[in-house]
């Protein structure tokens, strides 16, 4: 009975992952996904820099990335890249910029993240290792790219250690250290304890919450989840939290909770795959 409640915890927790994974772009979708658990790792908070990080092939990327947008769009960032690679160095900076802003117009977060990870190199302040660690994340999140992932996991996660040491009391980069080691760039309860310390000095930070939230599902603590998750929904309801709620509620076997949060999450997402996917949930809580 108990290896039977597990497994379809782990085909849910796995239902979870794939459809949070293709409907949102959030930030912290990474943190259900199975990672292995690194046996070492340098202190919550701590600047020591990780290890030989690969780096990013930025003609690799860019190629990669023009082959999936529109030619005229493509065309304009080949416009700029030639400009960007003939420019000066104090040139080079704005232009790094624009190139940054274009491929986030496009939803393109790698190559996007190389141009600011160039710019904080180039201007180390606070606000731009911030900017490149928050979209080194948004990269890891939506990459499906197994060599790729630990790579822009490493790269968001020297990106916030290197924003924490110019502001060693920011949430934002905390957090989003937090969620690197959780998802693997770490030992997970230092990142857990760096995000519980955020959410002990700002209660309602969003962010920190629904990481932790989603953190205590992939660790099976489904009552924690739950109430993590009503204090979110009671803040500000999302897609989202609603279907972690209902994710939780349905590993406990409380399904007509389950379901109401599953029908107030399809209501909030209005979005044709995500309705298809709790129409069948509900059906089968329903029998």
């Amino acid at each position: 009975m108990i290896k039977n409640i597990r497994t379809k915890q782990v085909i849910i927790i796995g239902a979870v992952v794939l459809l949070i994974a293709f409907l949102f772009t959030r930030d912290i979708t990474g943190l259900v996904k199975p990672k292995e658990e690194t046996t070492s790792a340098p202190a919550a908070g701590a600047t020591s820099t990780p290890a030989a990080i690969q780096e990013i092939n930025l003609t690799e990327v860019s190629t990669i990335g023009k082959n999936s947008i529109n030619s005229n769009i493509a065309a304009e960032i080949t416009t700029l890249e030639n400009n960007f690679k003939a420019a000066g160095e104090n040139e080079k900076i704005k232009i790094a910029q624009e190139l940054a802003l274009k491929w986030d117009d496009v939803e393109q977060p790698v190559p996007s993240a190389v141009y600011l990870e160039l710019i904080a190199t180039k201007q180390p302040v606070f606000k731009n290792w911030l900017n490149a660690g928050e979209r080194f994340m948004k990269a890891f999140d939506l990459t499906r790219d197994s060599v790729m992932q630990p790579i822009l996991l490493q790269k968001a996660n020297l990106a916030y250690r290197n924003a924490l040491k110019l502001d060693s009391t920011s949430n934002d980069a905390k957090t989003g250290l937090g969620i690197t080691i959780v998802n693997g760039a770490g030992m997970p309860m230092e990142g857990i304890t760096m995000l519980l310390d955020v959410v002990k000095k700002d209660p309602k930070n969003l962010k920190a919450n629904m990481s932790l939230g989603t953190f205590a599902i992939k660790s099976g603590q489904f009552d924690k989840a739950i109430t993590r998750f009503n204090d979110i929904i009671a803040q500000k309801p999302s897609p989202d939290a609603y279907f972690y709620l209902a994710t939780a509620y349905e590993n406990l076997g409380k399904k007509k909770e389950a379901i109401a949060a599953y029908l107030n999450s399809k209501k909030l997402a209005a979005n044709p795959t995500l309705s298809k996917f709790i129409d069948k949930r509900v059906e089968e809580l329903s029998k």
